[in-house]
């Protein structure tokens, strides 16, 4: 058995556990202006990142963006799926795949559609002059919400095939014996088909948060110069400032704050559940 597992874990410690042993490795590093590095054995990348009011300030900001897409996300999506799952129609499998035409396209290009709709001379706000509704542009573009909308467009495919999978394991027969007794559409959602599909809501929002923390082209393209997460920060300090040691620093502390708000929720989810 570990014959057949030995080839994907070569594979995965190939290309992921050796990069991430290695940016550990620089984290520990001093910063150098004229060396880039100097090796060493020291964690002030870590407490100067943490003591640093702006980048308390980035990971707030990311951490805020981050569970409002996850929370708005589930709300756009739970719906969308259960229609997707309980669909018996010949277009069933059409839909599914109009929800994954989404994800073959680039965050990068999806960026820049959601430009061509939100800018000052964008459709929409061409639009709105046209019809004579504003006097001139509506500040839409690089902004927290146009952020949002963008991040949200990009993992919503995610959370709606994650939830959609598990729905389509409840039987319809539970929700019809819930009405037949009484019970109203509500109540239905309520007591039988959310708590059945709480284990796909985990995934999905675990997944959808994921992503949302280390989104990165949707940040720089649609919220600008001004509005900061901390993966185009990473980016800064990597490629701007030439500080690999502190940039590394700023890259496992978004890896810590992920793994412990994702270990978090997953946890006091499944307890839920399991009541």
């Amino acid at each position: 058995m570990f014959a057949l597992i030995l080839p994907a874990f070569l594979v995965v410690a190939a290309l992921l556990v050796g990069p991430m042993v290695l940016l550990a490795r620089i984290s520990l590093n001093e910063y150098s202006p004229t060396q880039l590095m100097v090796e060493a054995t020291t964690a002030q990348n870590y407490l100067n990142a943490v003591a640093d009011p702006y980048y308390r300030g980035v990971m707030g900001t990311t951490l805020v963006m981050a569970f409002t897409c996850t929370a708005l996300t589930l709300a756009l999506g739970f719906p969308a799926a259960y229609r997707l799952a309980r669909m018996e129609s010949r277009w069933k499998s059409l839909v599914t795949v109009l929800t994954l035409i989404p994800l073959l396209v680039g965050n990068v290009v999806r960026a820049a559609g959601w430009l061509g709709l939100l800018g000052n001379d964008g459709l929409i706000n061409a639009t709105l002059r046209g019809l004579h509704l504003t006097a001139g542009p509506l500040p839409l573009i690089y902004t927290p919400g146009a952020v949002a909308i963008g991040t949200i467009a990009v993992v919503l495919p995610y959370m709606i095939l994650t939830l959609s999978s598990v729905i389509e394991s409840i039987p319809r027969a539970v929700e019809e014996a819930a009405a037949n007794l009484g019970a109203s559409a509500f109540t239905v959602f309520r007591r039988v088909v959310w708590p059945l599909a709480l284990p796909g809501t985990v995934a999905g929002c675990v997944l959808v948060f994921i992503l949302c923390m280390n989104t990165y082209a949707t940040a720089v393209l649609l919220g600008g110069s001004q509005f900061k997460m901390m993966a185009p920060a990473v980016y800064d300090q990597f490629s701007k400032g030439m500080n690999w040691p502190f940039g590394a620093a700023l890259a496992f502390i978004l890896l810590a704050a992920t793994l412990v708000l994702t270990v978090l929720g997953t946890a006091l989810l499944g307890r839920r559940y399991a009541r």
